[in-house]
Formats: C-alpha cells, structure tokens, sequence
C-alpha cells in the first residue's frame, strides 16, 4: 500500500478546497481503516468549509461523510467487521455509548460524539479511519455509489419523517426538493403518506411530480402556507424543512396543521424567530432531528435494498470538488452528487493545480 493518498484539504475556512498528497492514517486500537470507493457531497460539507457554524472543525481537515468504502486494515481488539466488508462511514463517526442519550438510541447528541468531515477526517479522501462499532453495514444489492447519499441524506431524511409521527394516510408536506427532498419524498410514499411538495425550482417539483408527489407548490408564485393548507385540507400532519432556508423554517409552521409536527433538518446559518401564539394557540409541536441513529441507518439502507428508493446520483471525481461545492451553493445540483474513486488519478484541478505533499495533521475533538 502506498504511504500518500489524495484528498481535498480544507485549510482556511471560505477558501477553495485544496487538492493534496496526505498520510494515509494508520488505525489504532479499536479503529479500522477504510478504502474509500464512493463519497456524496452534503450542504453540510459547504457549512463545514465555510466554517459556518458555532463549532467549528480544526484546521486543516478533510470533509466528507457519506464514504461508502473496503475495510482494508484492522486495528487491534476490531470484532464488528472484517477486511473485505463494504462499509459507510456517516456523520456521526462515533459517541460514548454509555451516556442516557446513547442507552436511549440518541447517540446524535451524546456530548462526546464525534462527526465524520468535521471532528474526525472524512470522505474526501482514498483511505479514511473509521469506528467500527458506528459504520454502516451496506447490504449486497447496493453499490457504493447508491449506497453513499443514503447514509447521510436519505437517513436524515427518513429519521426526519418518523419524528413527524404522521400516519399512513395522513400528509407530509416536504419543503425542499433537492438531495435530501427527493429522497424523503421517496421514503414517505413507502410508508404509505400522502406527500406534498414546496420548493421554487419547476424542474425539481417536476422531478418530485415523477417520484410519486400526490401535489406540487411553487413557492415563488404561491403562499406556500395557504396552498398547503387548502390541498390538505387544514395544513399538513407533519411537516418537514430539508431546505437550509430561514423563509422555509416560517413557512413550514403556516403549513403545520393543529395539533401536528414541523420537523427540522435543514441547518441554515443564523436565527430563527419563532410566532410562538401560534405555535402555542395552535398546538404546535416544532422539533430538530439530527440525521439518525444506528438502527434508522439499517432501516434506511434496508428501503433502498430493498428497491423502494433511489437516489438520483451524479458520478464526479474528486478533482471536481471545489465546482461541486460552487454549484451545490447555487442550488444547481439536482439530486446527490457522488464523488467516484474508481479509477480517480492525482490529475491538475483546473483552478487550484497538481496535487501537492502535505503531512497529515490531527483533527482536535470539539467539546461544549
């Protein structure tokens, strides 16, 4: 095995990613090592570089947290896995496991956890460290490149519905039609909802029309608020925001039926004023969800294996980052975009030059 490997390096938060030779880690104790063969590219990996949220990743650091990858290298006391096994490395990397919010299957806000592309190196990357105990096991009718949106967006997603506590029967309205929306639009219908989808994109509500959408609203030329509540007769059961909009968050509520749930998912920088006599008077449950845990992962990944979702994934090489990133941020992509290590080679990227030796650096857990 080679001692460098390829990665795409944040060094200074609002800069273009740098493309450079790193160490390829070592795993410790308890710790395996991953070859990576797919990797999605999540907003939150646009946040990351930005360093747009109150706790921020140590500079240098390696994004990336939906790495589907061969686990090639074991380190001492590893029994979860196996070489050879195809595994996800997902956002939360790793938490305490003996904390009440990990006894109760709320590793996602441990106080020790860690997060893949952030606290710990991620994806964007050819080898990356993972837990064992906290990586995805990728069933065999996936491939890893089908398989990588869905151990970040596609559980999000489906985590974020279940926390809505709508029924088969009753309406899910979806704001935002993009990599997460399309996949939560997917995993509602199989659980038997009715969906509605706001976003201002025709050609994504159109898409979500194709995926099974019982209606459509353009926010730009519609209330949202008022449209959902005359197609659902009262406004949505539950209600979830994958758009990392503020005006998204407020329409949300106005489309939040009595007595029902607008869940959270998307993580927008800044405030949120919230109209608490109508969050009040109305009864009003409003919720965060943070991805997912372990057993809404195998559920999840379970749907896609069992052919009941897909995500509309677009294939692009490593050296394409920093354009993935600058179309992400101007809404551009459509569905997940994937980066694909089959056959990637340490070629020029056109705007930042040739790969470029650089020592691996630690990444520093962030606490509090």
């Amino acid at each position: 095995m080679a001692r460098t490997m390829h990665a795409a390096v944040v060094e200074i938060f609002g800069k273009p990613l740098v493309l450079r030779e790193w160490d390829i880690p070592v795993p410790g104790r308890g710790q395996i090592l991953v070859k990576t063969e797919a990797c999605g590219v999540c907003h939150t990996d646009l946040h990351a570089a930005r360093g747009e949220w109150p706790r921020k990743p140590t500079l240098p650091f390696i994004p990336g947290h939906e790495a589907i990858g061969l686990v090639v290298a074991l380190g001492s006391g590893v029994i979860q896995v196996k070489e050879g096994d195809r595994v996800g490395v997902p956002w939360l990397f790793s938490a305490c496991g003996h904390c009440e919010h990990c006894l109760g299957g709320w590793e996602t806000v441990c106080e020790e956890a860690q997060f893949g592309g952030y606290t710990r190196n991620g994806g964007f990357a050819e080898y990356l460290l993972a837990d064992p105990r906290y990586v995805a096991h990728v069933p065999a009718a996936l491939s890893a490149q089908e398989a990588a949106p869905i151990i970040c967006a596609g559980l999000t997603g489906y985590k974020g519905i279940k926390e809505t506590q709508a029924k088969p029967g009753q309406w899910l309205a979806i704001s935002g039609a993009g990599g997460l929306g399309h996949l939560a639009i997917q995993y509602a219908k199989a659980m038997g909802l009715k969906v509605c989808v706001v976003d201002i994109d025709e050609g994504k509500l159109a898409q979500a029309t194709h995926l099974g959408a019982d209606h459509v609203v353009n926010a730009k030329t519609d209330d949202p608020s008022s449209a959902v509540r005359q197609v659902t007769g009262g406004g949505a059961h539950g209600v979830l925001i994958t758009a990392p909009s503020i005006t998204a968050f407020h329409q949300g509520l106005g489309m939040t039926r009595k007595h029902g749930t607008c869940v959270l998912v998307g993580l927008p920088p800044g405030e949120f004023p919230v109209p608490l006599f109508d969050l009040v008077a109305n009864c009003v449950t409003l919720r965060g969800s943070f991805v997912g845990n372990r057993q809404d992962m195998a559920e999840a990944l379970a749907f896609a294996a069992e052919g009941k979702l897909r995500a509309e994934i677009e294939l692009q090489p490593l050296t394409a980052i920093n354009d993935i990133l600058e179309r992400l941020e101007q809404g551009q992509v459509k569905g997940r975009v994937v980066i694909d290590f089959h056959g990637e080679s340490p070629r020029s990227d056109r705007t930042r030059g040739p790969f470029q030796a650089h020592p691996s650096a630690p990444i520093t857990p962030l606490h509090g």
